[in-house]
């Protein structure tokens, strides 16, 4: 018994240590670093010149970086992904009955399709958008329940309790936000396989460099890590309408009430715009303070960030 648990433990932890070579994973280097390059233009907007070191108290100050908030992160980054492992993952469905269902619904609905006589580069590009399109709007979906129905949000609340932001804020999560969000790429995926086949037929393949969607890999080295720092990195209005920027995103973790429920999109800014939580940084003149306003979390260790949001959740429910 002791030996099977140490083997879970050591295959996830060296798992963990994956994430900074796993394309498919924000933590990814190549991510890292293209975030430190794009901070460059922001330091030098306070700096007369670079200085490398204190370039690097700037991009990593250590009053963040050791926070408590920043210490639970790099806790849960750990256990969320034992819990997982071992809750999640046996139960969420996955993408292959989805498929199926997608196409068979195709069919009885249109009828038999003779696949589309397009070049396999085209039928390539198109479904790795489609899968692109698909997760971002479902993204968006979910985000926006876990805003806006109370009982979801006791668990969302976990992710907005964050006092400062790092890239390991990411994964400051709790284990029922995770569940969620693993059946949502489920669907999404297995939705858009089932378009795939019926208009393309079963040789499907996704665009990707070096094994992630071509378009993630484009959003998350284009500064996603920024998204979760305390550097301000903007588009500009024209970007911002259309993607959403790392200093959009820190708006959206404001405690200023007037900033709730604002820039729920993941990359794209098209839904919120469809759905008027759109906020550019722009609007933003005096910078921003970080949490949910006046409500108390309760969030002050790792038990209670856990167990709290049962807590908060049943209670409303009886209410």
């Amino acid at each position: 018994m002791f030996d099977t648990v140490l083997h879970f433990l050591n295959t996830h932890i060296v798992e963990l240590m994956q994430y900074l070579i796993d394309p498919n994973k924000r933590t990814f280097g190549l991510y890292l670093l293209s975030a430190l390059v794009l901070a460059v233009p922001v330091y030098l907007k306070t700096a007369q010149k670079f200085e490398f070191k204190r370039f690097l108290k700037f991009v990593f100050p250590k009053a963040i970086y050791t926070a408590k908030s920043a210490q639970h992160d790099y806790i849960l980054l750990v256990t969320n992904k034992i819990i997982k492992a071992l809750l999640i993952a046996p139960i969420v469905i996955t993408m292959v009955p989805i498929a199926l269902g997608t196409t068979e619904v195709l069919e009885a609905a249109f009828g038999g399709f003779s696949p589309l006589a397009l070049s396999p580069g085209s039928i390539i590009f198109i479904f790795t958008a489609l899968l692109f399109l698909l997760d971002d709007f479902t993204r968006f979906l979910l985000h926006l329940a876990l805003h806006k129905i109370p009982v979801l949000w006791d668990f969302h609340k976990v992710h907005h309790s964050a006092k400062v932001l790092t890239p390991f804020t990411i994964y400051r999560s709790h284990p029922v936000e995770n569940l969620l969000y693993a059946t949502r790429m489920s669907i999404a995926q297995g939705v858009a396989v089932g378009i795939g086949y019926y208009f393309f037929g079963p040789n499907l393949k996704m665009m990707d460099i070096l094994g992630a969607n071509l378009f993630v890999f484009i959003f998350n080295i284009c500064g996603a890590n920024l998204r979760h720092s305390h550097i301000w990195f903007s588009w500009g209005d024209k970007f911002e309408n259309w993607f959403i920027s790392p200093a959009q995103h820190q708006i959206h973790h404001s405690d200023d009430p007037a900033h709730f429920d604002r820039n729920l999109g993941s990359a794209l800014a098209i839904w919120d715009r469809m759905f008027k939580t759109l906020i550019k940084a722009s609007a933003v003149k005096n910078g921003i303070e970080l949490g949910i306003g006046d409500e108390d979390p309760k969030h002050n260790s790792i038990w209670d960030i856990y167990t709290q949001p049962f807590i908060q959740a049943f209670a409303r429910l009886k209410r």
